[in-house]
């Protein structure tokens, strides 16, 4: 499983013109799913997710985490990220999950995420979705089980 976690001041998701995630200070989460992923390999990113230390402390370091700021998480579904795109010129996704398997574990990180953080907001699986962000830093990372 893929997340592409950018810290940001504040993201947003828009579907058909409306607002269906946002959040302020905190993390937006790129999800993306493989044919190999897992239910456990799931749980072990959002635990990467929220314990991941990328926001500053006093003295400027990256020492604090999502939890520790008790800042926002917005997870969304990204079909795309698990792309082979180590040839040619179009990306190929004979890695990525099928979508049925993708929206499950997507599904399945969510609710993981809703039970264990108060301050969880989401894109929508198969959406034509529009994603805006303030990215602090920039700060961006791949994280991969």
């Amino acid at each position: 499983m893929i997340g592409l976690l950018q810290r940001v001041r504040e993201a947003r998701v828009t579907v058909d013109g409306e607002i269906i995630g946002e959040i302020q200070t905190g993390l937006l989460v790129l999800v993306g799913v493989q044919k190999e992923d897992t239910e456990q390999r799931a749980e072990r990113l959002l635990q990467r997710l929220l314990g991941y230390r990328v926001f500053p402390d006093e003295t400027g370091r990256m020492n604090r985490s999502l939890v520790d700021i008790e800042g926002g998480l917005l997870l969304v579904p990204q079909f795309t990220l698990p792309a082979d795109t180590r040839k040619g010129t179009r990306p190929g996704f004979s890695t990525a999950a099928p979508p049925e398997e993708g929206h499950r574990l997507f599904h399945f990180v969510l609710e993981q995420a809703r039970k264990q953080y108060p301050h969880v907001a989401s894109g929508r699986f198969g959406a034509d979705m529009q994603v805006a962000l303030i990215n602090d830093g920039p700060v961006t990372f791949w994280l991969e089980t």
